[in-house]
C-alpha cells in the first residue's frame, strides 16, 4: 500500500458500443448494443444511451430487444476493437513500462516506474493528459481512478464513470470503503457474500469491524487474511507487465459440499456463463473446455474438450461442460466446481460459423456422401437421421449480411449494413468522418456489394470528434480530509 496514489486504473467507456458509435456517424448520442445477435445471443456492450432503458452486458439479446427495441443491434467486430484498443495501450505504455492489461478496454499502470509524473507535475495531471490524449487519438472517453494500491484505482475509475477521474488520497481510503458492499472488495463472490451475510456483515466497514479472528472462522487462514487487508484498504498487489494469458476460468468454493446432480449441473452452467463473459472481455476465442472438480476429500480432478474450432459463444461452452460433467461422479460431495477455456485465440467470428458447420456436420453423421445421414434413412432403433445441410446453401462468410458490417458497393462506395432479410440487404453509407449518411436497400446476391475490412478514426478525424464532445475532465478528487469521499454527482461529467 502506497502513500502516494501513483496506480492508475484505466477503464474505457462502453468501450465495444463507443467504438461503433464513432464509427458510424448515425449511431452517435443513440443506443447502441453490441453482442450476439442469435436466438441465443447475449449483449457484450450496452452504450450509456441504452443503459437507460436497463440493458447491461451479459444480458440475452431478446431481453435487451424487450427493453429497448429502438436500439441498434450489431455484431462485434473483435478486430476493430483490439486495433482501438492498441492504440490505448501503446498511450499507457508511454506512462510506464508497468502496464498491466486486464482486457482490450481495461489496464492498470504503475507510474512509479515511468517519468511521466516528473513530466506533468502530477498524478492528476497524468490522469487528465492521458484521457486527453484517448480522446485525441480516438474519439473515444475513458475514466480514470487513481489510488495507492490496485484494488482502490479500480474502485476510482468505476466511480469516475462514465468520463471521469477519481483520486483517492491516502488516508481516506477506510472512510470511502465503509458504506461500499461487501462485495466491491476483490474475491468475495456470491458464496462469500452469502457467508458474511449470514454473520450479519453486508457492508466494508462492517468487514472491518468483524475483525480479523472472525473472518478466519468465517472464510478460513487465507481468505479471511486476506479479506481483513482489504477491508482496510490495504492491499499490495504489484502491476504486473503484460504476460500472454494461456487460458481463461472462472471457479467457486461452496461452504456445504453439493450433493444434488441437479445443483451441480446448474452451477457448472452458470460458472461457464461467466467464463465466456471473461473471454470476450479479453477478445479472445478458445478451443478446449476444461472442468475442475474438487471433492468432499480434497481431491481434485479436471476433465477436457476440445472442439473442432476456437469460439466465444457460450451456448457451445455450456454444452461441453455439461458433458464433461456428465462423465464425473459428483454424488459423495462437491466442494469446489470450475470451467475454463484454453488454446485461446484472437476471436474471428468465422471460428463461429465454423463451429456451427461442425455441429450440422456431426448431427448428419456420415455425411452427404455416406450412407448414414441422408435424410429419409432409418437408424438408431428406427428413428429418421437429421438432414444433412447441402453444401450448396451454405452461403460464404462475404456474403453473411451481419448488422454492423463493413461493406463496399460499387455505386456508392464504403457503409456498413444495417439489417437484412427476405433476399434483401439494407446499408447505411457513411463513414466516420462523414454526415450521417443515406440509407439504400440491394438484393443479398447483388455483385457490387463486397465486404470490406473495417477503417478506424485517424487522429484528424478524432480531433474532430473529440472537439465536438468536447467539455473539461469530469476530476472528482478525494480530499486528505475525507471531503467529496462520497460517491460522486452527476455534476461536471460530459456526456457519455
Amino acid at each position: 500500500m502506497r502513500g502516494v496514489p501513483t496506480i492508475l486504473h484505466l477503464d474505457m467507456d462502453a468501450f465495444f458500443a463507443a467504438v461503433e458509435q464513432a464509427s458510424k456517424p448515425s449511431l452517435r448520442g443513440k443506443p447502441v448494443i453490441v453482442g450476439g445477435l442469435g436466438p441465443r445471443g447475449v449483449v457484450s456492450t450496452a452504450s450509456y444511451e441504452a443503459r437507460r432503458f436497463g440493458v447491461h452486458s451479459a444480458m440475452p439479446m431478446a431481453q435487451a430487444r424487450r427493453l429497448c427495441p429502438n436500439a441498434a443491434y450489431l455484431g462485434a467486430r473483435f478486430g476493430l476493437y483490439r486495433r482501438v484498443s492498441d492504440v490505448v495501450m501503446e498511450l499507457l505504455g508511454e506512462l510506464s513500462p508497468l502496464v498491466e492489461p486486464l482486457s482490450l478496454d481495461e489496464a492498470f499502470v504503475d507510474l512509479e516506474a515511468g517519468e511521466a509524473l516528473a513530466a506533468a507535475g502530477g498524478e492528476r495531471e497524468v490522469g487528465e493528459r492521458l484521457r486527453r490524449a484517448i480522446r485525441g487519438a480516438t474519439g473515444l472517453s475513458g475514466s480514470v481512478g487513481l489510488a495507492g494500491s490496485k484494488m482502490l484505482a479500480k474502485i476510482a475509475s468505476e466511480q469516475a464513470k462514465p468520463d471521469g477521474l477519481v483520486l483517492i488520497e491516502p488516508g481516506t481510503e477506510r472512510e470511502m470503503l465503509a458504506p461500499m458492499p461487501v462485495r466491491t472488495l476483490p474475491g468475495v463472490g456470491p458464496a462469500t457474500a452469502e457467508t458474511l451475510r449470514r454473520a450479519g456483515i453486508t457492508t466494508v466497514g462492517e468487514t472491518a469491524e468483524a475483525g480479523e479472528a472472525e473472518l478466519l472462522r468465517l472464510l478460513g487462514k487465507a481468505h479471511g487474511t486476506s479479506l481483513y487487508a482489504m477491508a482496510h484498504g490495504i492491499d499490495d498487489r504489484p502491476v504486473v507487465a503484460e504476460r500472454d494469458a494461456k487460458s481463461v476460468s472462472v471457479e467457486d468454493t461452496y461452504d456445504v459440499d453439493l450433493t444434488d446432480r441437479t445443483r451441480v449441473q446448474m452451477e457448472v452452467a452458470r460458472l461457464a456463463g461467466r467464463c465466456v463473459e471473461r473471454l470476450r472481455a479479453a477478445g479472445r476465442s478458445g478451443r478446449t473446455v476444461v472442468i475442475k472438480v474438487r471433492s468432499y476429500d480434497f481431491s481434485t480432478l479436471t476433465r477436457s474438450e476440445t472442439l473442432r474450432g476456437p469460439t466465444d459463444d457460450s451456448a457451445v461452452v455450456k454444452e461441453a461442460a455439461a458433458r464433461l460433467i456428465d462423465l464425473v461422479d459428483t454424488t459423495a460431495g462437491v466442494r469446489l466446481l470450475g470451467v475454463g477455456v484454453s488454446g485461446l485465440a484472437d476471436f474471428t467470428q468465422e471460428d463461429l460459423f465454423a463451429q456451427a458447420r461442425a455441429a450440422l456436420e456431426e448431427a448428419g453423421g456420415a455425411g452427404a456422401d455416406g450412407a448414414e445421414g441422408k435424410g429419409g434413412t432409418e437408424r438408431d432403433g428406427g428413428r429418421p437421421a437429421p438432414p444433412v445441410v447441402p453444401e450448396s446453401v451454405e452461403v460464404p462468410e462475404d456474403r453473411r449480411w451481419v448488422p454492423g458490417k463493413d461493406v463496399r458497393h460499387g455505386a456508392y462506395g464504403r457503409g456498413w449494413v444495417q439489417g437484412s432479410g427476405v433476399g434483401k440487404v439494407t446499408v447505411r453509407f457513411e463513414e466516420p468522418d462523414t454526415p450521417p449518411g443515406r440509407v439504400r436497400t440491394f438484393s443479398v446476391d447483388d455483385p457490387e456489394l463486397e465486404t470490406v475490412e473495417p477503417r478506424m478514426l485517424d487522429a484528424e478525424v478524432a480531433e474532430a470528434l473529440a472537439a465536438s464532445q468536447s467539455s473539461e475532465p469530469a476530476i472528482r478528487p478525494k480530499s486528505r480530509s475525507g471531503a467529496g469521499a462520497g460517491p460522486p454527482s452527476a455534476a461536471g461529467r460530459s456526456s457519455p
